[in-house]
């Protein structure tokens, strides 16, 4: 059987394992990076479905029907706005979401009071209606507000709608910081991300 001859110095550059480890050193640590924001990013995705369906379910319980055997504690607009907050909560609570961790929307919905004639001037949106709950929600709850109008030109002609939007952030609960060359720079971190969230539902009746 046939020796085979040892390496010499010669025989190293024409050698292809020692570039196969460099290659393999270079794309390992890119790869993981790759890796763990696509998970970071699903989480992100997540989260924003969350909250998107609490604000759904808390616009759904602000033009819900009143409850015509329950007792009445303040006006109607009051309690629809009680009522948004508390779905909220709930909904975020039931995802193993934080609700204190919900933030006021910057800027506002732009929507204008029902009975607006068109068009509607988005320079005075209707205000954030208070709630009472305790603590004080960071849920911006608009009711009583043009989602669409009767007759914009250019549109088919159909009835007016009014309604009511529930809106909020969340912020990513989660660090997770990319690194950025050359210094100084900012570095991506995921936990200064807010998430939106906005739903509107039109009136209900009995």
């Amino acid at each position: 059987m046939r020796k085979s001859n040892p390496t010499t110095w010669r025989d190293w550059p024409r050698n292809t394992r020692g570039a196969e480890i460099a290659e393999t050193a270079m794309i390992l640590p890119l790869l993981f990076v790759m890796v763990m924001a696509i998970f970071w990013f699903g989480q992100a995705f997540r989260y924003y479905g969350t909250i998107t369906h609490a604000a759904r379910e808390g616009a759904r319980a602000a033009v819900a029907p009143a409850c015509a055997t329950c007792a009445v504690t303040g006006s109607a607009q009051q309690n629809a706005a009680n009522n948004a907050v508390k779905a909220v909560n709930t909904a975020l609570s039931a995802a193993k979401l934080d609700p204190s961790q919900a933030l006021a929307p910057v800027p506002i919905p732009a929507l204008c009071a029902c009975g607006t004639p068109y068009p509607c001037s988005t320079g005075t949106p209707v205000a954030c209606f208070p709630t009472t709950s305790s603590p004080v929600s960071n849920v911006c709850v608009q009711p009583n507000v043009q989602l669409a109008y009767s007759s914009p030109p250019g549109m088919v002609i159909g009835a007016g709608t009014c309604g009511t939007s529930v809106s909020f952030g969340y912020k990513y609960p989660f660090h997770f910081t990319l690194p950025c060359y050359p210094q100084p720079c900012t570095s991506l971190d995921l936990q200064k991300i807010t998430l939106p969230a906005q739903a509107q539902m039109r009136e209900e009746t009995q």
